[in-house]
């Protein structure tokens, strides 16, 4: 029974990461693609609004999604960098 709960704990840890990772990055990348479009807009008189917070907004979602993605990719690497380099990452001993 205790192995039961055990497993179901872990894959409620697994479909959690999978639902912020796999649906939730992409939204933020979406929405800072959105945010991008915004922050420029054309007047019929063919001036240029710019709307510094939209592009702020948009910089903030593009970096988080790279930080993430370096932070996933380093910890894929961990036990590499740790044997190579002797950069112990994320706990790796």
């Amino acid at each position: 029974m205790v192995t039961v709960l055990t497993n179901l704990r872990s894959l409620g840890q697994v479909t959690l990461a999978a639902l912020v990772l796999g649906a939730g990055l992409p939204m933020v990348f979406a929405f800072g693609v959105r945010l991008w479009s915004l922050s420029e807009t054309v007047a019929p008189d063919g001036s240029v609004r710019r709307r510094a917070v939209a592009r702020v907004g948009a910089y903030t979602c593009l970096f988080a999604v790279v930080a993430v993605v370096i932070a996933g990719v380093l910890f894929v690497a961990k036990a590499f960098l740790a044997h190579r380099f002797g950069i112990h990452l994320f706990g790796q001993a």
